[in-house]
């Protein structure tokens, strides 16, 4: 039965009904930070790259090395993809991350290839804005919910044409690093994990929000390569992410990555994990 406004008697009942966690994160494989972290302080820096403001650059992190992503000069937000360096049809998955892990990710938690192979690709060894928690908004840090500001969404929504939106910074990083078009490397650009940036949902009207992002300079977050990686980050036309993005109006800064070497027998007897077991009948057999 229900009320001439059309809520049912047992409205309050209904939500009042306790929720379900999808994937118990119980039944992932366990997550050897000790390891991780007793091979970091012998680890040598083999590279590094700086990404320009509001433009993209990729980077190679070997299985087995560490990369770390860092504020240098001001707070500035910036979009990661991440491939399998020999196989880009494996690429980093955010909706599965986040349906594993939550909304946002930190130190534990892991970055997951898409299907079919469906794996670890880098750990989160590191996070010097894990303090941050979760504010009075329900903001956040490192989100797995915001796919990457677009060109598309820019033209629908203000008739302009922008160039330097994240997917177009991580369009042509990946174009210039593989020698693809244009055209073809932008179909690999994908769903980003938002390094530094503080998000969340209106408790409202559940809209995503963005605000001014905790990180100062000398901020990092560090990860464990599972698996050979090809990455390409891009630094945010939005900066901080304090008032907007895809413009030319906030103050933007550069980020760095840098990629680290552990010593000969630090990781003795680690693996990179194998793909997914599912066999991939789907039920044809």
């Amino acid at each position: 039965m229900s009320n001439h406004d059309g809520i049912p008697e047992d409205a309050e009942a209904r939500r009042a009904i306790r929720p379900v966690i999808c994937y118990p994160d119980d039944g992932l494989p366990a997550v050897d930070l000790g390891r991780y972290r007793a091979a970091r302080p012998g680890a040598a820096k083999v590279a590094e790259v700086t990404v320009p403001p509001r433009d993209a650059r990729a980077f190679h992190v070997p299985a087995g090395h560490f990369f770390r992503i860092s504020s240098v000069e001001g707070p500035q937000v910036g979009d990661l993809n991440l491939w399998n360096a020999a196989n880009l049809e494996e690429k980093f998955f955010s909706g599965k991350t986040r349906a594993l892990h939550g909304t946002h990710v930190t130190v534990g938690d892991r970055l997951w290839s898409c299907l079919p192979f469906l794996r670890p690709m880098a750990t989160v060894v590191e996070d010097t804005l894990g303090w941050y928690g979760t504010d009075a908004y329900g903001g956040r840090v490192h989100d797995v919910i915001g796919t990457r500001c677009d060109p598309y969404t820019h033209q629908l929504l203000s008739g302009g044409t922008y160039h330097h939106c994240c997917h177009s910074n991580l369009t042509r990083a990946l174009a210039e690093e593989t020698g693809q078009a244009v055209g073809e490397a932008e179909m690999r650009v994908h769903d980003v994990l938002n390094v530094f940036m503080c998000t969340g949902f209106t408790a409202d009207t559940g809209q995503y929000f963005m605000k001014a992002s905790p990180v100062r300079p000398g901020d990092y977050l560090e990860f464990f390569a599972e698996i050979d990686l090809l990455g390409a980050l891009s630094a945010c036309p939005g900066g901080d992410c304090s008032a907007e993005h895809s413009s030319d109006a906030a103050a933007c800064y550069p980020l760095l990555v840098e990629v680290f070497r552990p010593a000969d027998g630090a990781i003795a007897g680690w693996s990179s994990p194998a793909v997914n077991a599912y066999d991939r009948s789907h039920g044809t057999k």
